[in-house]
This record gives C-alpha cells, structure tokens and sequence, in this order.
C-alpha cells in the first residue's frame, strides 16, 4: 500500500489488537463463577448468560482496555514512520501520507528544527493522553455503576 494513512491504520490496529483481546480476556475471567453459575440454575441458556451476565458485568474492563490501548497508539512513531509516512502537507484521501503528533515531535526534536514546536507538540501529547487516561476512568466508574 505504500505510505499512507490506510496502511498506518491497520498497522495500529494490529499492533494494539493483542492487548485488548488480552483485557478482554481478563476481564470475562474476572467475573465472579457465581454470576454464571446463578444464571445457569434461573434456567438461562448459555448465551442468555454470556450476553446478559457476563458480557455486562465485564465491560468495565473492556472498555478499559480498549480506551488505553488507543492512547498507546497515539504515542507509536517508528511503526508510523514506516507505514503512514511523515508527510508535511494535509492529506485528503486514506491513501495519502500523513503525519502524526508523536512523528511530528520526533522529527522537530531530533532534528532540531525548533524547540519550541518540540515543545508544544510534546505537551499536546501530553494532554491528548491525560484526557484518554481520564475518559478510560470515567468509563470505568459509570460501567461498574451500571453493572451494580
């Protein structure tokens, strides 16, 4: 596909793909044997129990894990240099190269092309990820209301 966002896309999908099948994982095993177990003896079926009992009181922890692993990706920048390109100018189409903040900051920073944008890109990031980690929280704590 050559550099251009499509393939930087499904670059990050795939690198990111592991950890939240891994959350989700955890998460599902994390649900007390009793949810199952009463759920099965009400005489639901199998997917009755899944779909109402353990998907629910697990999404906590899925969405957890889907939110943080969409920061990690917004900080990659090798795997984006090597597939998305580090374009200066806008892109207007997915097949197009682009540029990241995180590309943007390691080519200003070590390049010394300007600080000052070094700077201010690296506190964009920092903020971009302050406000994932926090979204990643509050989705935590109005699920686990929810599941109560």
């Amino acid at each position: 596909m050559g550099w251009s966002i499509l393939s930087g896309s499904l670059t990050l999908a795939i690198m990111i793909l592991p950890t939240i099948t891994r959350t989700a994982q955890e998460a599902i095993l994390a649900v007390a044997q009793e949810y199952r177990e009463n759920s099965l003896a009400l005489g639901a079926t199998r997917w009755q129990t899944v779909s109402r009992v353990i998907l629910p009181a697990a999404m906590p922890g899925i969405v957890t894990g889907i939110i943080l692993s969409i920061g990690r990706a917004v900080g990659e920048t090798a795997a984006i240099i090597l597939t998305a390109g580090s374009s200066l100018g806008m892109p207007l189409a997915p097949t197009d190269p682009a540029r990241t903040m995180s590309v943007h900051l390691y080519i200003m920073a070590m390049e010394g092309i300007s600080t000052e944008r070094a700077f201010g890109t690296a506190l964009l990031l920092v903020i971009l990820i302050i406000i994932i980690n926090f979204l990643a929280n509050l989705s935590l704590k109005r699920f686990s209301q929810a599941v109560r």
